[in-house]
């Protein structure tokens, strides 16, 4: 839930941001990063790395996601800005843009700012990310640097953790001072804070979870049955003083790389001995109050009162390994006991007795990209291999059947679903899910750079520590930017153990890119040691599955060799996404939103031949529409011809057929697609696919 307090939502309302146009040329081969309106000459951009899988599948799926995502952060959403507004530090860059939050969010917002410089903006385009995070930054009546104050205290903390990456992918000292200055006194508020501030009894820091905005991401108590107070988590007091995993977890790595940025800009010792003393003390507490024997597990909350909540909160496990808070103990009993559901880590789990399997709560029991993102992350960082290549999988077919990556999903289906919200008694809210949202697409990119290439930034190098799951082939990250270099990195083999490196074709004793290496240069690492599993347990090892990842989704991407293909398991484009607010459909849902040009469903076929053919292609479909309606028809991109597609009944649960013959084919996997092209009247239902060779 997107909430933000009355300050925030005057500031950010004053004036609206406009997306900026790039062509995909341009977003490819590069060009200057967009600025403010009449603020002349656009600054250079780096140009956008490209993913290379030597397998098929693999490359239709991954690098597939991998492109829609850098489209979604680096055009998409990537804005200009009114200085006026966002440039309150003093410090922005007039020639270079921001990032928005996403579809339905045109303001950037701290946390959103904060996670996406940390997934993916720091790396990609530095001088946007700086510009991103600066745009969060205010300066008080004395002139002193502090983020943006309002209710939302968690975001206020997460963007230290940010800041500190930023510099370490950068190697940007100036910012780093100012950056310091801003985290220092920003901690200092927080600290002082009498709401949301430090609990001195238990050692922690009070106020909402870091991902928990709404109500519905809470159990009762401190919530109650009918959410009759406010929508929003901070009006409660049972939360306003409650203390949750995850927030005191920011907290630690706040204070943290406050000692780490003060280390480097040589500030006196005393200094970094007093932010890792509080650092040191945050976790004690944590490990105390939050480590559950029993569960194996952290728990979610502790009320001021005393109660516990033994819950699973996603964020919450992923910080506790990524911040390095449990000990490896800990750490493995998270691995081993953390549930997911059936498409990725949810946010909090299981259902509040006042939601459902049927109404799941828009924070409860249904799935967030960003939240898959950071379990992801701490999946790799442990070398959970197989947990790894599923949630990676899981957020990537999600992109695929949807048109790119949207806000919330529902857990159980995968369907796109804003989840609902009590508003007292039995009446609830089903909220929308937002489309295009940025920190969903750089969970992703994440996925690849920090998962699949371990990429790992420090002062003096990059080092590369890759999880390279079995059954997805060789691949190469093309043009990857790291400060004054070019890299070309390719894996090869699969797993997690380095057997060599080579840099330019010369063996190299360690997975490091020195910070010094300007030019272009190509990196080879191969790998050894994978978890040579069965996940999607169809009786086939991972190794040599073409389609290995992801359970109860049969045929996934046309693979291997179907004659059925349900339209949720295409590439769905332009729109198109997954429903199931009708019935009759087969699978787990049909593809709706197939309403302006340019929306599509595309289906690989795995032939056993590459010699031209011919085949037949049936589409299960619904049309409650007054009449008949067109959908272009193409193969391999080239159209074919036009498919008419006859009313069905007045109701949308009804469902009917149609069958075009004598469809040319060739090649091993040709991709049909039906898309709504100029001249098409659309708006139809699919539901699946089938193809029959002739003669087959």
């Amino acid at each position: 839930m997107r909430f933000r307090s009355t300050v925030d939502r005057r500031r950010r309302a004053i004036g609206l941001v406009t997306a900026t146009v790039v062509s995909l040329s341009t977003l490819l081969y590069g060009a200057g990063t967009v600025g403010a309106a009449g603020s002349g000459d656009a600054a250079p951009a780096p140009s956008a790395p490209s993913l290379e899988f030597a397998h098929p599948d693999s490359q239709a799926l991954y690098g597939t996601a991998y492109q829609e995502a850098l489209q979604n952060l680096l055009q998409t959403n990537t804005i200009t800005w009114d200085p006026a507004v966002y440039d309150k530090s003093g410090l922005m860059d007039p020639g270079v843009g921001i990032v928005r939050a996403g579809g339905g969010y045109p303001q950037p917002w701290t946390r959103d700012a904060s996670v996406n410089s940390w997934n993916a903006t720091s790396l990609l385009d530095p001088a946007l990310a700086r510009n991103t995070l600066w745009s969060a930054v205010d300066k008080d009546a004395d002139g002193k640097l502090q983020i943006q104050q309002d209710d939302q205290q968690w975001d206020q903390v997460i963007w230290v953790t940010a800041a500190w990456n930023h510099y370490l992918v950068t190697g940007d000292r100036a910012f780093l001072g100012d950056a310091y200055r801003t985290a220092a006194d920003t901690l200092t508020i927080r600290e002082h804070a009498t709401t949301a501030g430090y609990n001195a009894t238990y050692g922690l820091f009070t106020g909402a979870s870091f991902f928990n905005d709404g109500i519905a991401g809470y159990p009762a108590p401190p919530a109650d049955a009918t959410e009759s107070v406010s929508t929003g988590s901070m009006p409660w007091p049972g939360v306003a003083t409650g203390m949750f995993l995850s927030t005191n977890e920011v907290y630690y790595a706040a204070y943290t790389n406050l000692a780490n940025m003060a280390t480097r800009l040589g500030l006196p010792a005393a200094q970094v001995s007093a932010y890792r003393s509080k650092a040191q003390a945050l976790k004690s507490a944590i490990n105390k109050h939050f480590w559950n024997r029993k569960t194996g597990l952290y728990n979610y909350m502790l009320l001021a009162d005393g109660t516990t909540g033994a819950y699973q909160e996603g964020t919450g496990l992923a910080f506790a390994l990524i911040f390095g808070i449990a000990n490896p103990a800990q750490a493995r009993s998270v691995l081993a006991h953390a549930t997911e559901m059936a498409w990725g880590m949810p946010d909090t789990y299981p259902n509040w007795a006042r939601y459902s399997d049927d109404q799941p709560g828009r924070h409860n029991a249904i799935v967030w990209p960003v939240v898959q993102g950071m379990w992801a992350k701490a999946l790799a960082q442990q070398g959970a291999q197989s947990a790894f290549a599923s949630e990676t999988a899981h957020l990537a077919h999600l992109a695929q059947a949807n048109s790119g990556f949207w806000e919330i999903y529902n857990g159980h289906t995968g369907v796109v679903d804003g989840g609902y919200q009590r508003l007292g008694g039995d009446v609830k809210f089903h909220w929308g899910s937002q489309p295009d949202q940025t920190w969903s697409a750089t969970a992703f990119l994440d996925m690849i750079d920090s998962g699949v290439f371990g990429l790992g930034f420090g002062d003096d190098a990059l080092t590369l520590a890759p999880t390279l799951p079995a059954g997805w082939g060789d691949v190469t990250l093309h043009g990857l930017h790291f400060r004054d270099a070019t890299l070309d990195i390719a894996l090869h083999g699969a797993g997690t153990r380095i057997r060599s490196v080579t840099l330019d074709g010369r063996p190299q004793h360690a997975a490091a890119i020195p910070a010094s290496l300007s030019g272009s240069h190509t990196v080879e690492i191969t790998l050894t040691g994978a978890v040579d599993q069965d996940r999607d347990g169809d009786g086939v090892r991972d190794s040599l599955d073409r389609c290995p990842d992801t359970a109860g989704t049969p045929a996934l991407d046309g693979c291997p060799d179907p004659g059925h293909i349900e339209a949720e398991d295409a590439l769905n484009t332009g729109g198109a996404k997954t429903n199931v607010n009708h019935t009759g459909y087969s699978g787990r849902a049909f593809i709706d939103g197939i309403w302006s040009e340019g929306a599509a469903s595309s289906y690989t076929l795995h032939r056993t031949t590459s010699a031209p053919g011919t085949g037949s292609l049936t589409l299960r479909y619904a049309n409650a529409n007054g009449d008949a309606r067109t959908m272009t028809l193409s193969v391999d991109g080239h159209p074919v011809r036009q498919v008419g597609f006859p009313k069905v009944s007045d109701s949308w649960d009804s469902w009917g057929t149609v069958t075009v013959d004598d469809i040319p084919v060739s090649g091993s996997h040709p991709v049909v697609t039906v898309s709504m092209g100029a001249g098409d009247s659309g708006r139809i239902n699919l539901d699946w696919v089938e193809f029959h060779a002739a003669g087959g």
